[in-house]
């Protein structure tokens, strides 16, 4: 125990009169409960023998059925920030130790922490050996591969084509309700992960504030390391935080990853429903309204909400503008699409909401993996429960520098690759789970996606075809075999383009539908950040490549 610590508790423990029962530390009475019982319950034991620090009476009843092994106890009621600054002073550690392996060890991808050094070396042999057959037998070699990429295209287009279809002639029911009645309306506990966040520190708490939403019922907590002072700084120094509003200090550890900072912040959330912001973001004042009329409306397997992401500055550039026409069809097509298809929707990192028992059940999030989201709907998924998304609106800073686009895209691409390789060690297993579609569904948007993200260069040497030049499979393929070849991949771009004008067609989004055919010259940066992901995932798969905020000049 610091002196701080004893300090307080005896600073507490002058505001009752001393009770008469045998010595019982501290330490002992915590031991019967686990840590996370302990924030549950909104308690710490204190280092004055048998007496026990609350927030509320009526946590006290149940307190002592817990307890009934620890001998006569007392209680004395203290400030709810008094408790939380203790318990994590006490808890802290184990709190943090259990955050980095809430999943369970067969669906998390922390065994690759584990693999020996011959383990490690498979990734690169695989690949030296893929090379050697293909210089051994080249034509075989390039059919195979040639055949697969083509294969895969196919399917990830139909599934895109799939998806606009389901969008565009599913109803969108949740989200239309009206608001609760205010004496209904739930606690929403929001976190928002922030890391050398500094820079846009004010903006965020000024965004957050505007939240229209009963300050009574709203409990945001702003989730920062132990070591970055300048974010704790600068939140402290934005201005007064209001009532609801916290600073959750996640200690020092490994992994160092946001979903390692949601783990531990988790158990100090009070809400039934679990939302999650990013640094940057700036959400409708009356979105958590929306959110929680839906939740009302949704049926009892509708654990998760995703809502749509936006950027407010797809004017800066060019790359600026396909990011935002790529997340237009992403949250506003393809997503909505995968859940109309009743497939297992990979989330989005942010403006997500999720019922509080269900993260508890499945161990919330893997904390090893660098796209936790992705894996986390998989997982919802593989346990019954279903999400749907909601039509409202979270503006972001869009990426639009080339090399930073680039490593954010290589962490996503990586997570993907992880988040494949986990769910994956049991098939028939996961096959159960899911069921015949969702597997199947699971296949194309992991294995096939990445596949073209690696595979795109022989796709593009394709399309010399149509201006007169040769190709080198030109020689196993006859007259009509090629045309056919080249129809397909046209019908893809269209497909592609067709995509993205939809996904762009609403009025604020019309200024970038001329934009849209220049798509083609935006996904090959996918390219260069897939094969950084795959030297990544061989040889430090839980780097996190932290993308930087608060460049561009626009406010929302």
């Amino acid at each position: 125990m610091s002196e701080h610590f004893a300090q307080t508790a005896a600073t507490l423990y002058q505001k009752v009169p001393a009770p008469n029962f045998p010595a019982k530390t501290s330490a002992s009475i915590c031991e019967l409960l686990a840590p996370e019982e302990w924030v549950r319950c909104r308690a710490i034991p204190l280092n004055v023998p048998g007496l026990i620090a609350v927030e509320s009476p009526q946590s006290i009843p149940s307190l002592k059925n817990k307890l009934q092994d620890a001998g006569p106890i007392s209680f004395v009621t203290t400030p709810a920030a008094e408790i939380e600054a203790l318990q994590h002073q006490t808890l802290g550690e184990s709190l943090a130790r259990r955050a980095e392996t809430r999943v369970p060890d067969e669906l998390s991808c922390r065994r690759l922490a584990k693999l020996s050094p011959r383990n490690r070396l498979q990734m690169p042999l695989l690949t030296i050996s893929g090379i050697t057959f293909a210089l051994t037998w080249p034509s075989t070699a390039a059919l195979v591969v040639t055949a697969w990429c083509i294969f895969t295209l196919i399917c990830v287009t139909m599934l895109k084509a799939f998806c606009v279809t389901a969008t565009l002639v599913s109803p969108r029911r949740l989200g239309k309700q009206a608001p609760l009645p205010l004496n209904d309306l739930p606690v929403v506990s929001i976190m928002v992960p922030l890391h050398k966040e500094e820079r846009i520190a004010a903006r965020l708490v000024r965004r957050m504030k505007r939240l229209d939403y009963p300050r009574e019922k709203l409990d945001v907590l702003f989730v920062v390391e132990e070591n970055d002072d300048e974010t704790r700084n600068a939140i402290a120094s934005a201005q007064p935080l209001p009532q609801g509003y916290r600073v959750i200090v996640v200690p020092d550890g490994h992994p160092k990853t946001k979903p390692r900072a949601l783990n531990y912040a988790l158990d100090f959330c009070r809400g039934d429903i679990v939302g999650i912001y990013d640094a940057e973001d700036a959400p409708e004042a009356d979105q958590l309204l929306k959110i929680t009329a839906a939740f009302e409306a949704a049926p009892p397997e509708v654990v998760c909400l995703q809502g749509c992401l936006d950027y407010y500055n797809p004017r800066d550039n060019w790359l600026a503008r396909c990011f935002t026409t790529e997340y237009a069809a992403w949250f506003r097509l393809i997503l909505p699409g995968l859940s109309a298809l009743r497939l297992a929707v990979p989330l989005g990192g942010t403006t997500l909401f999720v019922r509080r028992h269900a993260l508890d059940e499945i161990g919330a999030w893997d904390a090893h993996n660098v796209t936790e989201d992705a894996d986390l709907g998989i997982r919802l998924a593989r346990h019954g429960w279903r999400t749907e998304l909601v039509p409202t609106t979270t503006m972001e800073e869009a990426n639009c520098h080339t090399w930073p686009w680039i490593k954010q895209r290589s962490r996503w691409i990586k997570g993907y690759m992880v988040t494949y390789l986990v769910h994956m060690r049991r098939p028939f297993r996961l096959w159960k789970e899911l069921g015949m579609r969702q597997f199947v569904g699971f296949q194309i948007f992991f294995l096939a996606s990445i596949s073209q993200f690696l595979l795109a260069p022989l796709l593009w040497s394709f399309w010399l075809l149509p201006f007169g030049f040769t190709h080198p499979m030109l020689g196993a393929l006859d007259h009509t075999a090629t045309w056919t070849l080249i129809y397909t991949f046209i019908l893809c771009e269209v497909i592609n383009l067709s995509a993205s004008l939809i996904a762009v067609s609403k009025p604020h989004l019309r200024h970038l539908m001329p934009w849209a055919v220049f798509m083609p010259l935006y996904f090959p940066l996918a390219t260069a950040a897939a094969f950084k992901a795959a030297y990544e995932l061989a040889l430090k798969p839980f780097y996190w490549d932290k993308t930087a905020h608060g460049f561009s000049d626009e406010e929302v």
